[in-house]
C-alpha cells in the first residue's frame, strides 16, 4: 500500500461499457505540450487522455501497471497533464497507483482534469505546476436509450460520485457533502487554492516544466477534441472509431452507411483537420 491510507475506489464494473468521454471545457484548457523536464526509469507519464483510443494511444491501466511493476518497489513519480477521460479507467489507475508498495509523488504540470484528477488524489505527495489545474465534477457519461435506459444510467453513477466524492473529500480533509457540492458545481482549483484546500501538498518549481514542441502533442488534442464532438452527438464508441480506421485506412467504414454521420460528413471534418495540421 502507498504511505497514506488511501480509500478504495469500487466502481460498478458493468459501467465499464458506458461511453465516458472528454468534457470540452477541460479539452480547451488543456496544454498537451507542457511536460517534465527531466524523468527517469522510476517515472510514469500521464500525457494524454484517459483511456484507449480508437488508435491505440491514451492511458490504461494495463499500461500503468506494467510500468509499477517494472520500477517494483521503489518511490514512483507520476507526471501528469489530461484533460481525463475514461472514468473508469481513472479508478482503476488510482487503485493500482493506491496499492503501491513505496512513496507516490503525483506533478501536476498543467491540468488533471476530470477523471486525471482522481488518479493524482493517488499521491502520497502531489505538487502542483504553475499556473497548473485540478477540475473535479461528477462522473460524465454519454447516455443513450429511453427514459428507463437514461434513469438506470443514473442510477448506476450516483454510487460512482459518492466513492470519488469520498476520496476527496479523505484527501483534503472535508466533509464528504463538501466535496460532492464541489463536484456538482463542476470546481476548477487553481494550484495555490489546491495547497490551502489541502487538495495539494507543495508547488513545483518552474524549472521542472518544459514545452514539447512535436506536432503530436497539438495533433492528438485536436483529435480528441473531434472524438468528443462525435460522441456529444450520439456517436458510439465502436462507430467513432470506425470512423477514424476508415479515414486513415482509405477504406469505407463497415458500418458507416448504417450509422448517421459516421460517413462522409465525418471523414470530410477529420480530413480539414488534418490538412490544417499538416499546413
Amino acid at each position: 500500500m502507498s504511505l497514506l491510507q488511501l480509500p478504495e475506489i469500487r466502481a460498478d464494473f458493468r459501467l465499464g461499457a458506458a461511453d465516458f468521454d472528454l468534457r470540452p471545457d477541460a479539452l480547451e484548457r488543456w496544454q498537451p505540450q507542457v511536460r517534465a523536464a527531466a524523468e527517469d526509469d522510476a517515472t510514469i507519464s500521464i500525457y494524454d487522455s484517459i483511456g484507449e483510443a480508437w488508435d491505440g494511444s491514451g492511458v490504461t491501466v494495463k499500461r500503468i501497471s506494467a510500468a509499477l511493476r517494472a520500477i517494483g518497489s521503489r518511490d514512483v513519480t507520476v507526471n501528469v497533464n489530461s484533460p481525463g477521460g475514461n472514468f473508469f479507467e481513472g479508478v482503476a489507475i488510482y487503485n493500482a497507483l493506491r496499492e503501491h508498495k513505496a512513496k507516490v509523488t503525483v506533478k501536476v504540470m498543467g491540468l488533471a482534469a476530470s477523471a486525471a484528477s482522481v488518479i493524482a488524489m493517488a499521491g502520497d505527495e502531489i505538487l502542483m505546476g504553475e499556473g497548473s489545474f485540478l477540475m473535479i465534477h461528477n462522473a460524465w457519461a454519454v447516455a443513450i436509450g429511453n427514459r428507463h435506459d437514461l434513469a438506470d444510467a443514473a442510477a448506476r453513477l450516483a454510487p460512482f460520485d459518492d466513492a470519488m466524492a469520498t476520496v476527496y473529500a479523505s484527501r483534503a480533509g472535508i466533509a464528504k457533502e463538501q466535496a460532492a457540492a464541489l463536484m456538482d458545481k463542476e470546481t476548477w482549483i487553481g494550484a495555490e487554492q489546491a495547497i490551502e484546500d489541502g487538495f495539494a501538498t507543495g508547488l513545483l518549481d518552474s524549472s521542472q516544466t518544459s514545452q514539447d514542441q512535436q506536432a503530436s502533442s497539438e495533433y492528438r488534442r485536436a483529435m480528441a477534441a473531434i472524438e468528443a464532438s462525435m460522441a456529444r452527438a450520439g456517436h458510439s464508441r465502436s462507430s467513432r472509431r470506425d470512423a477514424f480506421k476508415a479515414l486513415f485506412s482509405g477504406k469505407p467504414s463497415a458500418t458507416g452507411t448504417a450509422t448517421p454521420g459516421a460517413g462522409d460528413d465525418v471523414a470530410a471534418l477529420l480530413r480539414n483537420t488534418l490538412n490544417t495540421l499538416r499546413g
